[in-house]
């Protein structure tokens, strides 16, 4: 069973006495919102890369088929570009439990379009969580995505929704793009 990371987020308090906190979302958070927000703008992260490895047990897919969602991994002179959303500390209770499946907080500077940075936070899964996939080719995470399904609808909604949220933002992902391209390929085909 993947490990839950609700209690360990919850000892991350370093922002909890601000008013307001950065929130940093390069996955489903760039689509679904579905927390109040102060403010939302487009922003990007250094030093990280947008993968499909991680596994999703409780949105996306199930315990014994799982599906796939990003996680960031490092990557020295990437820049991952995402929405960063401007939240009151209460809304973490909400994140942590959407976050849960491997998911833990990380404080990190935040880019924004005019320049400005902002210390903030980034919810990461690294490969040492139970729910980790870890690296594949861009055609068998997209075979892994075509059949998956959880409580959240079916995992290829996730990849579709992110590559559009992702060219609304003007921004080419080429893994997302890649598995997409598969995805479609698969489709067309009719080969799960």
């Amino acid at each position: 069973m993947p490990l839950n990371t609700t209690e360990i987020n919850r000892l991350m308090d370093r922002f909890d006495s601000h008013d307001s906190v950065w929130l940093f979302g390069y996955g489903s958070l760039i689509f679904k919102a579905d927390f109040p927000f102060i403010e939302r703008r487009p922003a990007s992260i250094q030093g990280w890369s947008r993968r499909f490895w991680q596994g999703s047990h409780d949105h996306r897919g199930t315990e014994n088929a799982p599906g796939r969602v990003v996680t960031l991994v490092p990557d020295e002179g990437a820049t991952c570009h995402g929405m960063a959303y401007l939240v009151t500390p209460e809304e973490f209770a909400h994140l942590d439990h959407r976050e849960k499946n491997g998911y833990l907080r990380l404080a990190t500077d935040i880019r924004f379009e005019d320049g400005s940075v902002h210390e903030g936070i980034v919810y990461i899964a690294t490969h040492e969580n139970a729910a980790y996939l870890g690296p594949a080719s861009e055609q068998d995470i997209a075979r892994q995505i075509a059949t998956a399904r959880g409580p959240s609808g079916p995992n290829s909604e996730y990849l579709l929704q992110l590559a559009q949220a992702l060219r609304e933002l003007g921004r080419d992902d080429e893994h997302v793009h890649a598995i997409e391209r598969h995805l479609a390929e698969l489709v067309q085909a009719n080969v799960p």
